[in-house]
């Protein structure tokens, strides 16, 4: 299976769609794995470098796994677009993810949530952003860092940007 834009159908990278949560598909999962209908190898499958990228650039979340309900999940996000690689761009820091968001041509974002304990994964959101999305995604970059824990950029620096 792909990793872009074109793997889901409908998806049209410069389409009108706006941010998706997959909250709700997250929940039916694990509700199916603790009735016993999915087995742990069916969804704790995530792939060798998915779970790399997890070790390495995963930013924390304060939840834990909801499979092994041992290790704490993190977030990997993956950005598809014009001029980027056919496989995505895996996000390595806040700068990274406001730098691509910030670019002219509109690109998918994609964060994903993975366990590296047990090879949980699961999509958790998929936003636009770049082109005419800079403004929005921005914003939205920075609020998930902070959900997420994360300081911002503007707020490393000792700056902080009013929201308009």
């Amino acid at each position: 299976m792909s990793f872009g834009p074109s793997a889901l159908r409908g998806f049209q990278v410069s389409g009108t769609g706006g941010r998706v949560e997959y909250r709700l598909a997250r929940n039916a999962v694990v509700r199916e794995f603790r009735k016993g209908r999915l087995s742990r190898l069916e969804v704790c499958d995530a792939h060798p470098e998915l779970l790399r990228a997890a070790r390495n650039v995963g930013v924390p979340f304060a939840e834990s796994c909801p499979i092994c309900e041992e290790t704490s999940v993190v977030h990997v996000t993956y950005v598809f677009g014009p001029r980027l690689p056919a496989h995505g761009r895996c996000v390595s820091s806040p700068q990274e993810l406001a730098r691509l968001c910030g670019r002219a041509d509109e690109v998918a974002c994609y964060v994903v949530e993975v366990c590296s304990g047990c090879a949980w994964n699961h999509l958790a959101r998929m936003y636009p952003a770049g082109g005419r999305h800079r403004r929005a995604a921005g914003h939205a970059a920075n609020g998930s860092a902070q959900i997420r824990g994360a300081i911002s950029p503007a707020r490393q620096h000792g700056r902080t940007r009013r929201l308009r």
